[in-house]
């Protein structure tokens, strides 16, 4: 029970209030969504596309709960400090490491606790948690990265007429800044030690928010560090001009910052690598360093990467008539294992024993299943799946050229089942000397998932397309730009001449398989001239685009 003299009143004490938000991934990593949950009873969990979206609505939702403690007369003074409910957790890592190394007694977190209550925020550095909290002043003090927001006004004093508000609101100006106390003194927060256990406060000092440092006057900006560490080198204190000496230690900062985050934040890394290339750029005309050239050099070429990594995992935002972005394509392929599939489709178009769409359909779909090892298991349902009525045929033409070996008869291969696969071998994929394929184990099951998925389209079986046209399909997928559209840019679509080659079809024949997949949807539209195939992608069709 807390006593007030002047009144003579008892007034019962509570636990500080805190509120926690977070932002956690959600859903699968590569779709970038993530949650806002608040541990406010009220606060519904809240989900995001983009982790910049989830921090701004969270930095929102402080805002709220501040103002509405505020609203209700700011902390009150008769709260317990919410850090001593939790041991002091959130300023002394491990009590045990502090004083048990030596036989000491542990420190108890109440010698670490005194002055007033006070409201505070704390944001960890990678902008993934928020706190809003009660805790007593000296708490505060020692918490890393706090921010006071406001006085509880003690109930045995009152505040002078002169001394404007009472309730330890501050200004607009104060509430952004975060860091402005009733007094006019800064309280800005960094000391990273505990602070000196002592004794109660006098009442003389009881509304004074003891501070981990001298404090400055309102005002006044906080000392600049003059020295830090980035990329293994020490930025030097007495480097000039202090622009770019500040820039450099921040970015050490933010980098390392960045590799505490639970999942990598590649848009944010790209930036990150950018602005350090520039700072190490202006570092290395300052000093004639060659080798800060060279650094800057290759964190360029390490930003350009992490942008195809980020693309490769979320795809690119494909932008309206008006430049709004509209949708974030899921790629099934990454920008490299697409590289890898066009070279299976060439390989296909200029290894495959006979000039016959079938043919060629079955010899990139074994080739898929079998690269790498030159052997594989293939069931009946899979050869029907693919070729349907002319499998026999196929299968017998592949074997009498030696392209193909199987374990039995066509027959039996036809006849075969999951439990029992067919052992395939395709000789000329066997391990030698040099390899047709350089793509790793777990690629070519990706690339054989691609193909399988384009082959077996349920929009092109159900308008009976054939295996020219399915091939063709391949084809559009595998060289597709990232807003959907055929062909490299400087090029403007795909040459016919190695469409027709790949589906073993005349060049002529070649505008009635694109009809097909206009009306199939999965070409919105074919234009055929100047030797080209011209035309965008469905969108419906975009995930299994290839990227060039």
């Amino acid at each position: 029970m807390a006593t007030q003299a002047e009144t003579g009143t008892q007034e019962e004490r509570v636990v500080g209030r805190v509120f926690t938000v977070r932002l956690d991934p959600y859903g699968r990593p590569t779709a970038g969504t993530v949650r806002l949950s608040c541990s406010g009873a009220a606060c519904a969990d809240q989900r995001f596309a983009s982790t910049a979206e989830g921090r701004q609505a969270a930095v929102e939702h402080v805002k709220l709960h501040v103002a509405r403690v505020r609203a209700g007369g700011g902390p009150r003074a008769h709260a317990y400090c919410a850090c001593l409910t939790g041991g002091c957790s959130w300023h002394v890592a491990d009590p045990d490491a502090v004083a048990g190394r030596r036989g000491q007694a542990r420190p108890t977190a109440a010698v670490r606790c005194g002055g007033p209550v006070v409201l505070t925020v704390y944001a960890d550095r990678t902008g993934r948690l928020w706190r809003l909290t009660e805790t007593c002043a000296r708490c505060a003090a020692a918490t890393v990265g706090c921010r006071v927001l406001a006085n509880a006004v003690p109930a045995a004093r009152t505040a002078p007429a002169e001394a404007g508000p009472v309730d330890g609101t501050p200004t607009t100006a104060e509430a952004h800044s975060g860091n402005t106390n009733r007094q006019g003194v800064a309280a800005a927060f960094s000391d990273r030690n505990p602070s000196p256990a002592t004794g109660s406060p006098s009442p003389a000092a009881a509304a004074a928010v003891p501070g981990a440092r001298a404090s400055s006057p309102a005002g006044t900006s906080r000392p600049v560090r003059r020295s830090g560490k980035i990329a293994q080198r020490i930025v030097p204190y007495d480097l000039e001009p202090e622009v770019l000496r500040i820039e450099l230690i921040e970015l050490g900062d933010a980098f390392r910052a960045h590799q505490k985050l639970p999942e990598p934040d590649l848009t944010l890394l790209a930036e990150l690598q950018e602005r350090k290339a520039r700072a190490f750029d202006l570092w290395a005309d300052l000093t004639g360093d060659t080798n800060l050239r060279q650094e800057a050099q290759r964190t360029r070429q390490a930003a350009q990467t992490s942008r195809e990594m980020q693309g490769n995992r979320t795809g690119y935002v494909a932008g309206g008539p008006d430049g709004v972005s509209e949708v974030v394509v899921e790629r099934l392929l990454t920008r490299q294992q697409a590289v890898c599939a066009r070279i299976v489709l060439d390989h296909v178009a200029a290894h495959a024993p006979h000039h016959d769409a079938p043919v060629h359909l079955a010899v990139l779909m074994l080739t898929l299943r079998t690269a790498r090892t030159g052997t594989g298991n293939v069931t009946g349902q899979d050869f029907t799946g693919w070729l349907q009525d002319d499998t026999e045929r196929v299968l017998d033409l592949l074997v009498a050229a030696d392209w193909l070996r199987l374990s039995g008869t066509v027959a039996e291969a036809l006849a075969s089942r999951p439990e029992s696969p067919t052992v395939v071998t395709v000789p000329s994929l066997l391990p030698c000397d040099p390899y047709p394929f350089t793509f790793g184990k777990s690629t070519r099951p990706k690339l054989s998932g691609w193909a399988q998925k384009a082959i077996g389209d349920r929009k092109l079986r159900k308008k009976k397309a054939g295996p020219a046209t399915g091939l063709l399909a391949l084809y559009t997928a595998a060289h597709t730009r990232p807003d959907g559209r055929l062909g490299r840019a400087e090029d403007g679509g795909i040459p016919l001449a190695a469409a027709a080659a790949f589906c073993a079809v005349p060049v002529e024949d070649l505008a009635e398989h694109a009809a097909l997949l206009v009306s199939a949807d999965w070409l919105t539209e074919a234009d055929i001239a100047d030797g080209l195939l011209r035309g965008p992608l469905a969108e419906r069709v975009w995930p299994l685009g290839g990227l060039l």
